[in-house]
């Protein structure tokens, strides 16, 4: 049996982007401590090129309640990082990532009857 020719890489693949450790700290802080107060249960990590998300559910089967995205492209325009809530809406949006996550804090706040 003849060995098999290796399958070439291709050069021209874009890049895939991706959360840094650095980044991920701060957006597993948050989903931590909501984890803990019961308003959280999932979450999942998408890599494409151009984009990276978050995305944190309540629970696995339903749809994402947010997504934390990267999107480097538009760093020099309106900030790589957005939050998106369930129906698409943008949050928040900036280039300094624990500053844009502050939004899902803040809705953390309910009202107690």
């Amino acid at each position: 049996m003849a060995p098999v020719p290796p399958i070439p890489f291709p050069r021209s693949s874009p890049e895939v982007t991706a959360f840094h450790r650095t980044e991920l700290a701060p957006i597993l802080g948050i989903y931590g401590r909501m984890v803990a107060a019961g308003e959280w249960g999932d979450y999942a990590i998408t890599t494409l090129p151009g984009l990276a998300v978050f995305a944190i559910f309540r629970r696995s089967a339903e749809s994402p309640l947010f997504r934390v995205e990267k999107r480097p492209a538009l760093r020099l325009r309106q900030g790589q990082y957005a939050v998106v809530g369930a129906e698409g809406q943008v949050l928040r949006r900036g280039n300094d990532l624990p500053q844009v996550l502050r939004v899902l804090e803040t809705r953390r706040l309910r009202a107690v009857d």
